[in-house]
């Protein structure tokens, strides 16, 4: 159901981003011949007016075919002034913008309603314990940590105590080998409230090579945050801006290495989405959004064939007061379909490279 549910969520932004250009391209008097889903053989399609509508067989996104793209396509008798390359260049920029930019609205029209309707933070109680764990012998739900080897929680921000915690449980490893299920050597000393009474217990954490270090075997607690509509805006702008300069960050670093490294492709990131699934609806949501936001904003890359190179082009257009030459344009193409290339190859090498190594560690 999770790769279903996966499947379904590119589906529709695959969809959404190519609607933007449809719409666009309507308005703008332009002539839509084709609107499909994934590429190669046809499996079903119908046809409205003068554009087919329809599914293809290979699952690697989807097209909008707008008439003139080529400047040598031939149009049918009295449809030539509605070609592509016919208008002027701010409503050719207008229709190839359109489709990053349904990504990046969609991205923030999910984050807030997110953070406005299910916002949530943990606290320091004891929310679910797993089974046959070290906690489940010795923690309650509803108890509250107060201390980690003598290290006080009270007072953090939630990623900070998330983050203290783990790092305080994490070093107490196991005497010999660290294989699934060995306990640590020693003890990690707890001070929790119960029962309004503060009390010390001391727990053996336990290795897990899925997460990859010693776990105690609880999560925490969740309480719901009432926030206002500004608030709930402020904060998907927040980590709109945080995607968007981190992706930045990365593609104008891709000669250092461990910037390659951040790279990932399709196969990396419905892993990592089969994993966040799992947390809740509201996780897999925001994971949702940051996807959207990525494919909108890699789309705005000025290479052809990507949506940011169709800009690029016209602007350069705009700026010289006459059309690229047909020749400049498949030369471009031909450099941006091996740039294309190489980001899939590398973003497919670094996503092999986790799953058949330590994974995503999605926490």
């Amino acid at each position: 159901m999770n790769w279903l549910l996966i499947f379904l969520g590119f589906c529709v932004l695959i969809m959404l981003h190519e609607a933007g250009h449809y719409v666009a391209a309507k308005a703008t008097g332009m002539r839509v011949e084709r609107f499909f889903l994934f590429f190669g053989p046809t499996i079903w399609s119908f046809k409205r007016s003068e554009t087919e509508y329809g599914i293809k067989s290979i699952p690697a996104g989807g097209y909008v075919k707008i008439s003139g793209m080529n400047p040598e396509e031939e149009l049918p008798p009295g449809e030539e002034h509605r070609a592509y390359y016919r208008q002027k260049v701010w409503k050719r920029i207008v229709v190839v913008a359109a489709g990053p930019a349904v990504n990046i609205v969609l991205a923030f029209v999910i984050l807030f309603g997110v953070f406005l309707l299910g916002s949530e933070k943990t606290n320091q109680t004891v929310g679910e314990i797993r089974p046959d764990t070290p906690a489940a012998q010795v923690l309650q739900p509803g108890d509250e940590v107060v201390a980690v080897d003598g290290f006080t929680l009270s007072g953090l921000e939630t990623e900070q105590r998330l983050a203290s915690f783990g790092r305080l449980i994490g070093a107490h490893a196991c005497a010999g080998a660290q294989v699934n299920g060995c306990r640590a050597a020693t003890p990690v000393e707890l001070t929790i409230r119960r029962d309004g009474e503060l009390r010390a217990i001391s727990v053996r954490p336990e290795y897990n090579t899925e997460a990859g270090r010693a776990l105690v075997g609880f999560s925490y607690g969740f309480e719901g945050l009432d926030i206002s509509a500004g608030a709930a805006a402020s904060e998907a702008w927040d980590r709109m801006w945080l995607v968007a300069s981190g992706t930045f960050h990365v593609f104008s670093h891709l000669f250092e290495e461990e910037q390659r490294k951040q790279i990932s492709g399709i196969v990396g990131t419905s892993d990592v989405a089969n994993q966040v699934i799992d947390f809740g609806v509201a996780p897999a949501l925001i994971l949702l959004a940051i996807v959207s936001l990525s494919l909108g904003l890699i789309n705005l890359l000025p290479i052809l064939p990507l949506d940011g190179g169709h800009i690029f082009w016209a602007i350069v257009e705009k700026l010289r007061g006459a059309p690229v030459s047909l020749r400049v344009m498949e030369r471009a193409s031909i450099v941006g379909f091996a740039l294309v290339l190489m980001l899939f190859v590398l973003g497919l090498s670094n996503d092999i490279g986790r799953i058949s190594g330590e994974g995503f560690k999605v926490r």
